[in-house]
């Protein structure tokens, strides 16, 4: 699960086999896969509608724990892009009594698209 109280940072890279089936059955109707990124052996699946982060648990990894955060609670968001140096980008959510939520994406990864689906919802 995600660490609520700190505002954890989970450094995320592009998973390039969008994890779909892992989180197919969570999804409803008219949600889409926007994209996957994964950490060591965790990952977070955003779609049109929401955030759902995955953590694997267990030697074996069989055990998972979903955890969904839905766009429609974003109160504020902020992107910080790459640049042209490759640096990361991040991209920061806060939840009404949840607080901040971080993620960080190494290298070029295009987080834009994901900003404009947290928008349709925000604004």
């Amino acid at each position: 699960m995600i660490d609520f109280e700190n505002g954890s940072i989970i450094k995320l890279h592009r998973d390039n086999t969008m994890r779909m089936r892992d989180v197919e059955e969570l999804l409803i109707d008219g949600e889409t896969v926007i994209g996957s990124f994964t950490s060591v052996r965790d990952y977070v699946v955003f779609t049109n509608k929401r955030i759902i982060a995955v953590n694997k648990q267990g030697v074996t990894g069989t055990r998972m724990d979903y955890t969904s955060l839905p766009f429609s609670r974003v109160v504020v968001f902020s992107i910080e892009t790459a640049g042209t140096l490759g640096y990361d980008s991040e991209l920061q959510l806060y939840f009404p009594n949840v607080g901040k939520v971080c993620f960080e994406f190494t290298g070029m990864s295009d987080i834009m698209e994901i900003g404009q689906a947290i928008s349709a919802y925000v604004l």
